[in-house]
């Protein structure tokens, strides 16, 4: 990474004197062609090629993961979402969806959040997952910078509890009686 010395000339005036200063720092500049490409993220897991079907339940976590390419300016921090069929939004993983920008999977321990958050629970149904960085949701794609990812579906569902055949219920499914 090239690096820029930067020398400023400060002129200040106190009491009526001018005093002038130099002052210099050196800055890292990153320099992106205009035609290099938007950064990109692969989903790795699970895989994309069909929904994947994860349970709620205690010891059952999600762990999601992903490369990185074309990344000219690395992130300080991702987000990770994911947005429910129904509308509403989840943070994934264990810091409430933010990981830093380097990281290229997150464990998500859906029970623990259904368990914390009974205000907003997770629901049965299919979600989308999202990953952005620092400029946010929607950030128009530039050269070099990591463009949003929202390619990969995936459901959550609660398993029944178990009902033995002695309950009457299995009779009751054969003969409706």
């Amino acid at each position: 990474m090239p690096h820029v010395v930067i020398l400023l000339l400060v002129v200040v005036y106190y009491k009526k004197k001018k005093i002038t200063m130099a002052v210099s720092t050196r800055a890292s500049l990153t320099f992106i062609p205009q035609s290099a490409p938007a950064g990109g993220i692969t989903i790795t897991q699970p895989p994309q090629t069909a929904t994947s079907y994860f349970k709620i339940a205690p010891s059952q976590t999600i762990t999601f993961g992903w490369n990185i390419t074309s990344v000219l300016v690395t992130p300080t921090h991702l987000t990770v979402s994911a947005v429910c069929d129904n509308g509403n939004t989840y943070p994934v993983g264990p810091t409430d969806g933010v990981i830093p920008g380097t990281a290229t999977s997150v464990e998500w321990d859906v029970y623990s959040y259904q368990a914390n958050n009974v205000g907003k629970p997770l629901a049965q149904a299919t979600y989308t997952l999202h990953i952005w960085d620092d400029r946010g949701p929607g950030a128009a794609r530039r050269p070099g910078y990591l463009a949003e990812n929202n390619q990969l579906k995936f459901a959550l569902y609660t398993p029944q509890a178990y009902t033995p055949i002695a309950s009457g219920a299995f009779f009751f499914l054969l003969t409706g009686y």
